[in-house]
């Protein structure tokens, strides 16, 4: 999938602290991962890849935190409202994820496959959408981690 760019795509978190803008975005996916369903209380988590040096915070840098698991890309999110924005490789802040339902409007993007499917939440059973499934990471992901 080729990146979308066009007018900048802008987001934020719930309480409006944190505000961000991104004028491209790389392919999205689904993750199934329990780190991420515990991060999100749901079953999965859609995000878009981008590269971290084109992403612009307009507001509230100073309100984003981070956890880093052991494992894993670093989570960030709004320390006031608890917003789950991005996650990025703690090696290569390039590489960045920017969660779907942060952002204003449509991004214009659409997930293209799952991954960490192994650990699917059994209350949630993953729809029949045609999306290319992947028991772990998708070969080729970001340093083959959940996002």
């Amino acid at each position: 999938m080729r990146p979308v760019a066009g007018p900048p795509h802008t987001g934020g978190c719930l309480c409006g602290t944190v505000r961000f803008e991104i004028d491209e975005l790389g392919p999205a996916s689904y993750c199934h991962c329990t780190r991420c369903q515990r991060r999100t209380g749901g079953g999965a988590s859609a995000q878009t890849r981008i590269d971290g040096s084109r992403l612009r915070i307009l507001a509230g840098e100073d309100g984003l935190g981070s956890f880093r698991p052991d494992q894993g890309f670093e989570k960030l999110f709004c320390t006031g409202c608890g917003s789950q924005l991005f996650s990025r490789n703690p090696a290569d802040h390039a590489q960045m994820s920017v969660r779907l339902g942060a952002f204003d409007e449509d991004p214009g993007v659409r997930p293209q496959w799952r991954q960490f499917v192994a650990y699917a939440a059994a209350w949630e059973p993953i729809p029949d959408d045609g999306l290319p499934r992947y028991a772990e990471s998708r070969p080729g992901g970001f340093a083959g981690a959940p996002e």
